[in-house]
């Protein structure tokens, strides 16, 4: 009997060993694998809903830290993170570097807001003159002719200076916002990381400068929109191209990026659009093109929930959405092109 009980636990124990290792290879392959990534703050609210979400829909944990765009390209060459967000461009040289090859997936597009701490004057408005002077350091007080002279002003405008703030690290937000400075003439140059001249207040990340315009009196600055409503800023409307001063607002984004063409690697920069909010670009994924087996898969994963699921989560939260035959294209290029390796 006691030789039965034990030959029974035996058969147990090895049951039950293979239906773990079973379940594991159901589940685990995909359940188990973490993807981290870090980057641009100008999607970070999206990316947050996007990532709790799909863990639930897909097992995939996914870690996403707003580090900037310009730290997120740097991690993604040094291969200290599984994919990087960037709302600017990597240049030829960056992506020279990154030996496992890079795909730009474009995830949203958005406004950049002009916010300003200036009570009592509600409807700021600045046209591409006043834009520019303000930014290059040429208007220093608020009350200055170029900018009292839009739509009568004057009255409202106080006789104080104007304290510009502006993101301390290298930014896709910098680079959407530049990116309308230059189209529309400016010496500043499109760039994450641009050199401003005079002394600007600096804050770290789209938090940083809202939290920095909501403590200065006086002072003017560029965020993501979705945070200048959070943080209840006041936000500028904005001449555009046809010539109407625009308020930054899903609607006005949405028709500044209709009609737009997307290239063949999916890099679309548009600084001046034809229409609706003037200051608009989109943001992208980076994501490699080799990873181990579980990783590749899983990145594949990723990408597709973004586009299908993730794109219905993009107006809650005032970004735009990616036109779905884009989109079917980009899900399309990453099964594709990501491959495992190594």
């Amino acid at each position: 009997m006691i030789f039965l009980t034990a030959r029974w636990r035996r058969a147990l124990v090895v049951s039950l060993a293979v239906a773990a290792f079973s379940l594991s290879l159901i589940s685990g392959a995909v359940a188990a694998v973490t993807l981290n990534g870090a980057g641009a703050t100008f999607p970070k609210p999206l990316y947050d809903r996007y990532f709790s979400q799909m863990r639930g829909g897909t097992g995939i944990t996914v870690n996403y830290e707003g580090t900037g765009s310009g730290a997120g390209i740097k991690a993604l060459i040094s291969g200290t993170v599984d994919f990087a967000g960037s709302d600017a461009l990597m240049t030829s040289q960056q992506i020279s570097q990154v030996s496992r090859g890079v795909i730009a997936v474009p995830t949203a597009g958005g406004a950049v807001a002009v916010v300003y701490n200036l009570p009592g004057v509600n409807n700021l408005r600045l046209n591409n003159e006043a834009m520019k002077g303000i930014f290059e350091g040429k208007i220093t007080r608020w009350n200055d002719a170029k900018i009292a002279q839009i739509s009568g002003q004057a009255k409202n405008l106080p006789n104080s200076p104007i304290r510009v703030a502006v993101r301390a690290e290298g930014s896709g937000t910098s680079f959407i916002f530049t990116n309308h400075l230059q189209a529309t003439g400016s010496s500043i140059k499109a760039a994450s990381q641009p050199s401003w001249p005079g002394s600007p207040l600096s804050g770290q990340g789209n938090p940083g400068v809202a939290n920095l315009v909501k403590q200065t009196a006086g002072a003017i600055g560029y965020v993501q929109d979705t945070y200048a409503r959070q943080n209840k800023l006041q936000t500028a409307f904005i001449q555009n191209k046809a010539g109407r001063f625009v308020e930054p607002s899903l609607a006005e984004a949405e028709k500044a990026l209709a009609g737009e063409q997307f290239p063949a690697d999916f890099r679309l920069v548009e600084g001046n659009p034809n229409d609706g909010y003037p200051i608009v670009g989109l943001t992208w994924l980076l994501v490699y093109k080799q990873y181990p087996a579980a990783k590749a898969d899983a990145v594949k994963k990723m990408v597709n929930w973004v586009m299908t699921t993730g794109q219905g989560i993009n107006k809650q939260l005032e970004y735009t959405r990616i036109p779905d035959a884009i989109a079917k294209k980009v899900v399309q290029t990453v099964t594709q092109s990501v491959i495992a390796k190594g």
